[in-house]
């Protein structure tokens, strides 16, 4: 395969994201996402990145992370091999859920990284999955508002941007309102 254009350094951070191969569904019950969960934070959190936002969907995911150390990519891939392994174990399936690897983007400035977490939180409600993104109980917008105390994503380096968890809230919200008229 060829190399990645997105070079991978500690200290940056990036939205790390992938669909369903064929844009099938990569998640079939709710149990799936928490073991990815699960398996995410084994094979990545802590040692390797911290996660700022993320959401998954049905057919796809979304990350918001802040790399500490540079072997990621082969984490990376160790993780979703594992996810995949499993979930044709359980379901009886064979080849990829996946399309292909994950991609990543740089993010390389504070707004992008406000309007990225925004971005992130609101696919549930723009994919038509709940009316208000806080009712979507697999991304971390619930932990932002402080509505539940989840231990993985790191809120600090997004809600200093905004001042307060109410602040992003209405960040968030007049977004929402705009995709609602």
């Amino acid at each position: 395969m060829p190399r990645r254009k997105t070079a991978f350094l500690p200290g940056q951070h990036y939205h790390l994201y992938n669909r369903g191969n064929n844009r099938q569904k990569i998640f079939f019950e709710r149990e799936n996402y928490l073991f990815f969960l699960r398996r995410f934070r084994y094979y990545l959190v802590d040692s390797t990145l911290d996660v700022n936002a993320y959401c998954l969907m049905p057919n796809h995911y979304h990350f918001l992370v802040y790399l500490r150390q540079s072997d990621f990519s082969k984490k990376m891939q160790a993780f979703t091999l594992s996810y995949t392994k499993a979930m044709n174990k359980r379901y009886g399936r064979c080849g990829s859920i996946f399309q292909g690897r994950f991609q990543a983007i740089l993010v390389d400035s504070d707004a992008y990284l406000l309007h990225l977490s925004r971005y992130i939180h609101l696919n549930p409600v723009k994919a038509g999955l709940t009316e208000r993104p806080e009712e979507w109980e697999f991304s971390s917008y619930s932990d932002y508002l402080g509505l539940r105390q989840g231990t993985l994503p790191k809120t600090g380096n997004v809600l200093k941007q905004v001042g307060s968890a109410r602040a992003y809230q209405r960040f968030v919200s007049a977004e929402h309102t705009l995709m609602l008229d």
